[in-house]
């Protein structure tokens, strides 16, 4: 069975169905925190919560596809209290936001940890962050695995 390709267009927004320029502007009120629900959302802009649903993983204002950055850092860590806690406290500052974490159990003192991180709001540059994680206490290692532009 063959997999269909994903295909994206660039379309100026008076272009676009009613239904797809107010499903962009309930996420828009949903992620600025004006609107807390997605109900609250659909009324505002004057939609159908089934109609929001449809397209709300299909349409994406073009600046936030541009800035998503997704990349991968693997570490070796000492296997102690506070450590992780350090890295994402770290990571909170450089404003990079954690997808997801997977540790090793750890073995001779030492866990390996891999991190997938957002880092469209990154402070500084991913190299500089890694290089800052390295510096932590009780991490023994940090490297970029992959960057996902």
């Amino acid at each position: 069975m063959s997999r269909r390709k994903e295909t994206y267009y660039l379309i100026r927004s008076d272009m676009l169905p009613e239904a797809i320029q107010k499903t962009v502007e309930a996420k828009a009120l949903l992620t600025s925190g004006e609107a807390p629900t997605v109900q609250e959302a659909v009324e505002t802009v004057g939609m159908s919560r089934s109609s929001f649903y449809k397209y709300k993983d299909g349409v994406y204002p073009f600046n936030a596809l541009m800035k998503e950055k997704i990349v991968t850092v693997a570490m070796t860590l000492d296997h102690r209290a506070g450590v992780l806690s350090s890295i994402l406290s770290y990571l909170a500052m450089q404003k990079g936001n954690v997808l997801t974490i997977h540790q090793t159990i750890p073995l001779q003192g030492v866990a390996g940890v891999t991190m997938s991180l957002d880092t469209a709001q990154l402070v500084t540059d991913v190299t500089t962050m890694v290089e800052g994680l390295q510096e932590l206490d009780g991490v023994k290692g940090a490297s970029l695995v992959s960057r996902g532009e």
